[in-house]
């Protein structure tokens, strides 16, 4: 048996299984220190008067409800006022946030990613004013003409159908001019920053992190801290790439980048030895998926209710199981793990559903990262592509988001082109992917349990339930825990309170930072231990990118027509409320 790394070579397969065990749990572990350092800072950091303000804007907005048979000006108001009660606001938070920033949006001059001076920052506030100011004016025109419109329809009582009508369009008009000027807002708040300092010490608290688990489960850590930081170069530089105005536009992103960058090196000059040891895929990925399922919140399930559940659980396992036996009995794929791993990955979620699928089912590492690229390269088309089909057949946003959120693979990237039409369809898209990332744990277990009784299972030889276990990726409890203690957490404090201090506490402002920049590791270790020569053999005859298609069509097809189902005919008075 010959080692390479964490990954076992054993009779010409190398698994992404068998010594994991305690990498499984060391995920686990780091993952639940880190949800436990950020709750307790941000849960002793709240906003002032948290309780008296929500309760404020609850009454007003319970009073509006009441005066009139819409969502009326001062409604909004009060709602907007909740929206502002975040734990990430508080001196901590922006610390936090300053010490763990990736580097900002540019366009032509790199160093602008990492620092901009005061002169800098005042010469942008200057560029931008003029249209924030005009944002402004015509977001205050725009509340009086609502308030008069609104008026209106008050002096009829109401009753008066026409010029209900007339008052909510007019305040639908203000709401959009008032997002208009909150985003051209921003752009007049540019600050001086300088994040060489901040990069590197979160390089070193990072390599710190980690290199404690290699030391446990012991490897070379000394192998593995001087590799670190060449890794960590190249997630910084995945980074800069993916906010270069262009490609954030166009959604090339930092996962494409810190891959596509990682292979360059390895297939050109070839990854040194001495980076080789800090090459732990899947100990970074782990760690982030346990953060992940913090992220995972069953509240925001029930907001979208029963159509997303049908949306989501429904259609996923129905695409899953038919690419996968399409993959066998119609295209021949060679490799069933290769199989199921792109039926997982395309799917479920993308990488996350990948990852824990691969390590079920023993698939080589080559096939996951072949798996994840498909994934990346027709994540970045779709998110693009479907808001465009969406607004050229106009469809109905809540319709456009659920489609999108359950067929697009990753949950950046969903928000992202829910972002692309309307704040609505945003909130469903990623609504539907949170529902369908609960599966995540579930299809890891599924697929274990027929991998161990099913394919991999010897004649006259019963499979006992600890092979199943053994099988089990076990960083997975670990998603589901964090998914279960936060959703309890959130419901405890109620949706306004835990919006402020779980949703823009805990999880924006530490859990989702850290998972990010794990992702992003991960992303350029699959580079840097990727050769194009061990990728070939498996795009033989192009039957992964025909498989890979051939399933998303069918993802597409069936998750439309189900959205319409749910949304529309079965459950239409949901989607009024939404």
């Amino acid at each position: 048996m010959a080692e390479d790394k964490n990954i076992v070579v054993d009779e010409g397969k190398s698994s992404i299984s068998d010594l994991w065990l305690k990498e499984d749990y060391w995920a686990i572990w780091l993952g639940a220190v880190i949800l436990l350092v950020g709750s307790l800072i941000y849960f002793n950091n709240a906003p002032e008067g948290l309780d008296a303000k929500i309760a404020k804007a609850n009454s007003i907005m319970q009073e509006q409800a009441e005066y009139a048979p819409f969502k009326t000006v001062a409604y909004y108001e009060a709602q907007d006022s909740k929206g502002k009660l975040k734990a990430t606001s508080s001196s901590i938070g922006k610390t936090i946030k300053s010490w763990t920033s990736k580097p900002k949006k540019w366009k032509s001059n790199p160093l602008d990613a990492f620092y901009m001076d005061q002169a800098g920052a005042d010469a942008l506030n200057a560029k931008y004013k003029p249209k924030y100011e005009a944002a402004a004016a015509k977001t205050k025109a725009a509340k009086m003409a609502a308030l008069t419109a609104q008026e209106a329809a008050a002096q009829a009582t109401f009753t008066n159908a026409a010029l209900n009508d007339e008052a909510i369009s007019k305040i639908a008009t203000w709401r959009k001019a008032r997002q208009a000027s909150k985003k051209a807002k921003k752009k007049i708040k540019h600050k001086p920053y300088n994040l060489f300092p901040s990069l590197l010490g979160l390089c070193l608290v990072m390599a710190v992190m980690f290199s404690l688990g290699i030391k446990v489960m012991g490897k070379d850590a000394g192998g593995f801290l001087k590799g670190f930081f060449a890794v960590f170069a190249v997630g910084v530089f995945a980074y800069l790439m993916g906010y270069q105005a262009t490609m954030k536009h166009y959604g090339i992103g930092y996962a494409a980048w810190a891959i596509a960058i990682g292979m360059l090196v390895a297939n050109t000059i070839g990854t040194p030895k001495w980076i080789k040891p800090a090459l732990e895929v899947e100990y970074f990925i782990k760690t982030g998926l346990v953060l992940l399922g913090a992220e995972v919140l069953f509240s925001k399930v029930i907001a979208i209710g029963v159509p997303g559940i049908f949306v989501a659980w429904v259609v996923t396992p129905v695409v899953l199981i038919s690419t996968f036996i399409f993959g066998q009995k119609v295209i021949k794929m060679p490799s069933k793990s290769l199989n199921m791993v792109i039926s997982a990955d395309m799917s479920v979620c993308g990488t996350s559903a990948a990852i824990a699928t691969a390590a079920a089912c023993r698939a080589k590492k080559e096939e996951l990262t072949l798996s994840i690229g498909l994934s990346l390269v027709f994540t970045s088309i779709m998110m693009i592509v479907m808001p465009a089909v969406i607004k050229a057949t106009a469809m109905p946003h809540v319709l456009g988001g659920a489609w999108m959120g359950g067929t697009i693979d990753a949950t950046g990237a969903v928000a992202a082109a829910g972002a692309f039409l309307s704040e609505k369809a945003m909130f469903v898209a990623a609504t539907i992917k949170m529902i369908q990332n609960v599966l995540i744990g579930v299809t890891a277990f599924c697929v274990a349990v027929y991998w161990c009784t099913k394919v991999e299972a010897e004649a006259g030889k019963k499979v006992g339930w600890m092979e199943i276990w053994h099988r089990f990726p076990k960083f997975v409890i670990g998603f589901v825990i964090a998914s279960v203690i936060f959703s309890t957490i959130y419901t405890s404090l109620g949706s306004d309170a835990g919006f402020a201090m779980v949703d823009h506490g805990v999880i924006r402002g530490f859990s989702k930072i850290f998972r990010g920049w794990f992702f992003c590791l991960s992303f350029a270790a699959i580079g840097l231990a990727t050769n194009f020569r061990e990728l070939a053999g498996y795009f033989k005859g192009g039957k992964p990118l025909i498989l890979y298609v051939c399933g998303q069509s069918l993802n597409l097809l069936l998750t439309l027509t189900m959205a319409y189902i749910m949304f529309y005919v079965v459950f239409p008075e949901i989607t009024a409320k939404i």
